[in-house]
């Protein structure tokens, strides 16, 4: 029996709460954990469990998330057959692309010769094994299985090719307007398996979500079920030089990439690459992306900083674990701000 299966990541999803960090980008290329982005997770569990033809449908803004995928290298999904193949939306469609934006990209399912389909979101971090969720699938005799995780569904299914096909023919004039949200629209006939998955899982779906999720982390006992040596999770690879700490320097419970040069004191705090913190600055309950530049004599305390971000000197900013204060990218925040 033919027990291959193809890859769908439909990445159209959007959380308004969330807006501030998916303005200029998509949920997808959210960067997360310090040096990866949250798609990196679902195409990795993909791969890890043999999966090597994968279909992303993502949502504008794309730039940031073609950018980082690439021709799916850091995957090994550039092959010259099966791989990565990225459906971006034109420019003449909706922001989020619906089911007749699937539709129009049917051949995709019609040259695949694989037997069955995952359909997966984007923003769920952890890992799962689609081999055993297909096996689970055949023993029930299912025709769709739905994964769930602490009894909450979490909109990511197995079925076969030629079902979903049909399903597309069925009800052509179904409302959805996503292809998840199609699915679970035209499953009440199907004979229906919930799989609950093990392990521990982190569904990003609020600016809240992000915050706590990317904050837990900092547990050993956390970061040690979300990265794991049999499952590993791959990310596009930056060539930076090791973080450069001042003599003076304090760091405790934190994570910080490459390339960073910290001056100051980093309590329970998340630094991406190329971070600069400057003398006298204390750093407290943060989350600091990617070649941003604080600078001395600051003290961000629950706040998180999307990337490119300049701190002027004598800065204070101050956030809350259920509302951390949001600086968006690109922007000079000054001493005179006080939150």
């Amino acid at each position: 029996m033919n027990q291959q299966m193809l890859g769908i990541i439909d990445a159209t999803a959007y959380e308004p709460s969330l807006d501030e960090l998916i303005r200029h980008r998509s949920l997808a290329a959210l960067p997360f954990g310090g040096r990866y982005r949250l798609i990196d997770f679902m195409l990795s569990n993909f791969v890890n469990s043999n999966i090597h033809s994968v279909a992303v449908f993502p949502c504008n803004p794309t730039r940031s998330l073609l950018d980082h995928v690439g021709s799916g290298k850091q995957w090994d999904l550039d092959r010259k057959r099966h791989g990565l193949f990225l459906f971006p939306p034109s420019g003449k469609e909706e922001e989020f692309a619906s089911k007749e934006f699937f539709q129009r990209h049917m051949e995709y399912l019609l040259r695949s010769t694989q037997k069955y389909v995952v359909v997966a979101n984007s923003h769920v971090v952890g890992t799962i094994d689609f081999r055993r969720v297909l096996q689970r699938h055949l023993e029930a005799g299912a025709d769709i299985t739905e994964l769930c995780y602490e009894g909450e569904l979490l909109g990511m299914y197995v079925i076969e090719r030629e079902l979903l096909l049909h399903l597309f023919c069925a009800y052509e004039h179904a409302p959805a307007d996503t292809l998840i949200t199609f699915i679970r629209t035209c499953q009440d006939n199907l004979r229906k398996h919930i799989y609950e998955v093990p392990g521990y899982l982190m569904k990003i779906d609020s600016l809240t979500g992000y915050y706590r999720h990317s904050m837990s982390l900092l547990r050993p006992e956390i970061w040690k079920q979300v990265f794991t040596k049999e499952y590993p999770i791959y990310t596009k690879a930056k060539d930076e030089p090791p973080t450069k700490y001042a003599s003076d320097a304090k760091v405790q419970n934190a994570m910080i990439a490459n390339g960073s040069i910290i001056e100051g004191n980093i309590d329970s705090s998340l630094l991406f690459r190329s971070v600069k913190v400057g003398k006298g600055t204390i750093i407290r309950n943060s989350i600091i992306m990617q070649k941003s530049q604080i600078g001395d004599n600051c003290i961000l305390d629950g706040v998180i900083i999307d990337k490119d971000v300049k701190i002027e000197d004598g800065t204070i900013i101050t956030g809350t674990k259920q509302y951390p204060y949001v600086i968006r990218k690109g922007t000079v925040q000054g001493a005179l701000m006080k939150s």
